[in-house]
């Protein structure tokens, strides 16, 4: 076990990042809603792949808290960096997820994302849609909104089930472990990716 393991079964308890609860339900619904329908623009635009990444990357700044996801996926660890490497890896992270869910987001061509509906949980809202693929049953996609960065954005997302905070969060670390906690090795492997 190593210290990573021992970090995330001692934090346990603080899987997801306290966030601010101000956000109205109707205003979380309406940033998904404005999420969904750029999303769907693109996975109807028969755009290439890194045009598609490119649109996701800039969906991504829009929507989401970018730093918020960024420090939490980056863990303890975040707390040790100097403000200048937070700046690197935030920048490499959020070229490192947009590329890889832009192309998951492929897999949704010829499909569609529509609004389910919205609800408060603990300190965030919750906004479910319903993912719509060609061929396959619909499946639930949850978006978790807050204003914690001072304005509404989303900060997770769970699709089929699979938490995309809780993922990245341990992906990051076995990363991150791999090079011996040299966080400017993993920032310049991130950008690679």
């Amino acid at each position: 076990m190593n210290r990573r393991h021992m970090i995330a079964m001692t934090s346990s308890a603080f899987a997801i990042p306290t966030m601010s609860v101000a956000v109205p339900t109707a205003t979380a619904q309406t940033l998904v809603d404005g999420l969904v329908a750029e999303v769907n623009d693109v996975i109807a635009s028969n755009m290439s792949e890194a045009a598609m990444i490119n649109r996701f990357a800039a969906i991504f700044d829009r929507y989401s808290d970018v730093p918020t996801i960024a420090r939490y996926c980056l863990g303890v660890d975040a707390r040790r960096a100097s403000a200048a490497e937070l700046r690197a890896y935030t920048a490499a992270f959020r070229d490192y997820i947009a590329g890889k869910y832009g192309r998951r987001f492929q897999e949704f061509v010829g499909g569609q994302i529509i609004v389910v509906g919205a609800k408060p949980v603990k300190e965030w809202v919750e906004v479910e849609t319903s993912v719509r693929l060609r061929g396959r049953n619909p499946f639930q996609m949850d978006w978790h909104v807050s204003d914690r960065s001072g304005r509404p954005a989303f900060f997770n997302f769970i699709i089929e089930g699979v938490n995309m905070l809780l993922t990245e969060r341990a992906e990051i670390g076995a990363m991150l472990d791999k090079r011996r906690g040299n966080l400017s090795a993993l920032i310049e492997d991130m950008k690679a990716i």
